[in-house]
């Protein structure tokens, strides 16, 4: 059978994974001058807690080709393996493992998902179901490309602290963000993360984010819907039963924001895939 292969941006519950098998590169994050591996040795908690704290933005890192060659060179003798990586647009990880790849020696396929966080998360559940059924590579991946072109991703900015943290935007234009309210929803756009609205409040942003879910699909009976946020539990319940009364998805996963997504998310963010 195809072994399954990802990055740690994935943000899939740590249960879902072990269940499906699925082998995960960590990410790296440095925050105040002290390495952490994703998912590894700092918890999204920890990690929120420690971003909270700090005077500097964290910075995130791809794998090194090394780390994904060990992973590759190690499940190889299984069978051929499919790795599957966030958007090539958002980070350099699909080069490094295509590099990997070619270096291991193993018959390995990688997949630019042009998602992050659980967009790319459902990617990997729907590729671990194609190779449970028995199907070859081509094939996962042909669907998997149809799959992924039918997703959407919606990212729901609570607060613009860290785009102005990140030099995204001004000090100037953060304060009078802040102090009119403004928050911010973005939609995956082929692989990058594009502005769709700015609204004023909490409240008009998830009522925003559900209108645009009910227009692209206003029945999700056959598609899995994924949220994760960081630290906004509240906000997600209330999504998640908004989501579940209007659109009736097949299912629903939810999780907290790995570390990798919610450096540029920041506190209170929320990432919608269907």
């Amino acid at each position: 059978m195809t072994r399954i292969v990802t990055d740690s941006s994935c943000d899939l519950p740590k249960g879902l994974l072990e269940r499906w098998g699925v082998a995960v590169v960590p990410m790296a994050v440095e925050i105040d001058g002290v390495d952490y591996l994703e998912g590894v040795d700092i918890t999204p908690a920890e990690f929120l807690a420690k971003m909270s704290h700090s005077a500097q933005l964290p910075k995130t890192s791809q794998p090194s080709p090394a780390a994904f060659e060990e992973t590759f060179e190690a499940l190889g003798a299984d069978g051929p393996i499919l790795c599957l990586t966030v958007s090539s647009k958002l980070s350099g990880t699909y080069q490094t493992a295509g590099l990997a790849a070619a270096l291991s020696g193993a018959d390995v396929t990688v997949f630019d998902t042009l998602s992050a966080s659980i967009g790319h998360g459902l990617q990997v559940l729907t590729a671990c179901e194609l190779a449970a059924a028995g199907r070859p590579v081509p094939e996962i991946v042909a669907e998997l490309t149809a799959y992924r072109d039918s997703l959407n991703t919606l990212v729901l900015l609570n607060t613009l602290e860290n785009i102005v943290r990140g030099g995204r935007l001004s000090r100037f234009q953060g304060s009078v963000s802040k102090v009119l309210d403004i928050r911010v929803l973005l939609h995956n756009d082929e692989g990058e993360v594009v502005l769709l609205e700015k609204v004023h409040g909490r409240r008009r942003l998830m009522e925003r984010a559900m209108a645009r879910m009910r227009d692209l699909r206003p029945d999700l009976s056959d598609r899995e819907v994924g949220i994760t946020h960081c630290g906004n539990l509240e906000d997600v319940e209330a999504l998640r039963a908004s989501i579940t009364e209007c659109c009736h998805p097949r299912g629903l996963v939810v999780n907290e924001m790995g570390a990798a997504m919610a450096t540029y998310a920041g506190e209170g963010g929320i990432i919608v895939s269907f």
